[in-house]
């Protein structure tokens, strides 16, 4: 993602509040033996320490096939609100024997719920949905769970401020939704470490094009007014990086120099420019392919908008922009794909693996480029003096406001090519290559990569980890 601050913040007391306010979920005994809990509740969220609330447990989702119909803002001087309805029909795997559990969803209202068919009771709180299935859930067993749900949307806003998540636009819908900000739009385990394939219907005003992830899976269908857009996302992929925006956008579709799909969609004021910077596509696609490997899912492209939000956002297969598509942006983004989305973070504060290998992706197109080499640019953040508030910030533990500061990027990326510099060029590849096959798919942690560079360069790295992503001074020895 490309969403920085340049003042660091820190979480207060009412961050506290909410991470003591998500409690584990209650077991039931089984019969005759009160010792011994059988059936028990689904935790309410997936034990992130940054977002308590965000996930679930006890369940495992394998698929969203989300059915979606919606009508934009109307024009000004009317109130910026659309109206967005839903059927989400969700596979998934019971991880724990379950008398209910619970979904994510905020700001929309259900109206209906079925497991395997048959009508459930639920209830509906903020942020959970909770569904009691009759019969109970056992561990092992799939179910298929259908949520009828809808309401006004209107622009909703992330811990920081920043709008995300399902966000209503005149023309249509600005959909961004990291880092907790899917259940804006539908019901959903929102959390990393649960990640699903996804397919989408997506019925819009006749006029305007509604972009998913993945490839088109049918033409688009019109009738009485309204077009509905098919879409098809068979990799698995994290919540947050998924969307459905929607906008009076000009489509562009072509092959990659690497053979991959590409399918862009840009609004008409922002073509030019943009649209210049987006040809590079195929020759990055080339580049980071060489850098870490074949690129790891069925199609890229772009979305970009005339929204004022002024950030970007790597959405899986389709990264979008808001009103920034330069080279060095869809540099970072389309490196995400590899770093981030196929690998993603086990845990939010995990976020650095994402953004730093990202920028430093992009130091090193621009080197491709015959711009500043990747260690000019090191030694140039390096120059920083020892009281720049850069250095005072752990990395590897940024907090919930600290996401998008700054040194989650630039330190994030000096801190691998230090690393590159400390181990060589051969072990430093081979570990980026190693760590996209190793993971991919699913999720990983600091941890993680620093014990496979240390598996990889045969190398004691406790120390420079210690001193890049945990403490908050200037490395000046490691």
């Amino acid at each position: 993602m490309s969403r920085r601050r340049t003042v660091l913040l820190t979480l207060g007391a009412a961050g506290v509040a909410i991470a003591v306010a998500c409690a584990p979920g209650l077991a039931v005994a089984a019969p005759g033996d009160p010792g011994s809990p059988r059936y028990g509740h689904g935790a309410d969220g997936a034990g992130d320490p940054y977002f308590p609330l965000a996930g679930n447990g006890g369940i495992d989702v394998l698929h969203y096939d989300l059915d979606l119909d919606y009508t934009p803002a109307p024009p000004a001087p009317a109130p910026m609100e659309g109206r967005l309805d839903g059927v989400a029909t969700i596979d998934l795997v019971a991880t724990a024997d379950l008398d209910r559990f619970n979904l994510d969803l905020r700001g929309l209202t259900a109206s209906e719920v079925t497991v395997g068919g048959k009508p459930m009771a639920f209830t509906q709180t903020d942020n959970e949905l909770v569904i009691t299935p009759r019969p109970k859930l056992k561990t092992g067993s799939q179910a298929q769970v259908v949520v009828t749900y809808g309401g006004t949307t209107i622009r909703p806003t992330d811990i920081e401020g920043a709008l995300y998540g399902w966000v209503t636009t005149r023309d249509g819908a600005m959909v961004v939704s990291e880092p907790d900000g899917s259940a804006t739009w539908f019901p959903v385990n929102d959390h990393p470490t649960d990640k699903s394939t996804y397919s989408f219907e997506i019925t819009v005003p006749e006029g305007l094009v509604a972009v998913a992830n993945g490839l088109p899976s049918a033409a688009p269908s019109t009738a009485d007014g309204r077009t509905t857009w098919f879409w098809d996302a068979p990799d698995p992929m994290a919540a947050y990086l998924s969307t459905a925006s929607v906008g009076d956008y000009v489509v562009n579709e072509y092959v990659a120099a690497n053979g991959t799909p590409i399918f862009d969609a840009v609004d008409p004021s922002r073509l030019g420019a943009a649209t210049a910077d987006l040809a590079l596509t195929s020759d990055m696609l080339v580049f980071f392919e060489e850098l870490y490997g074949p690129y790891p899912f069925n199609s890229y492209g772009a979305i970009v908008d005339d929204d004022s939000v002024g950030y970007a956002l790597e959405t899986q297969t389709r990264s979008f922009f808001s009103r920034n598509a330069r080279e060095g942006t869809i540099a970072h983004e389309l490196a995400h794909q590899w770093m981030g989305d196929h690998v993603s973070p086990e845990r939010w504060a995990d976020i650095w693996l994402n953004e730093g290998w990202a920028t430093y992706s992009t130091w090193m197109w621009n080197e491709h480029r015959d711009r500043a080499t990747a260690g000019e640019t090191f030694d140039e953040f390096m120059s920083l003096p020892a009281d720049d508030p850069e250095w005072d910030f752990v990395v590897a533990d940024p907090q919930p406001l600290g996401l998008f500061a700054g040194p989650v990027y630039d330190r994030g990326a000096a801190t691998l090519h230090a690393l590159r510099v400390k181990i060589g060029d051969d072990a430093f590849f081979e570990l980026a290559q190693t760590w996209v096959e190793r993971f991919g798919g699913g999720t990983a942690s600091t941890q993680d990569f620093a014990g496979l560079a240390e598996e990889i360069s045969g190398l004691d790295l406790e120390e420079f980890f210690d001193v890049w992503v945990y403490t908050p001074e200037k490395p000046v020895a490691w």
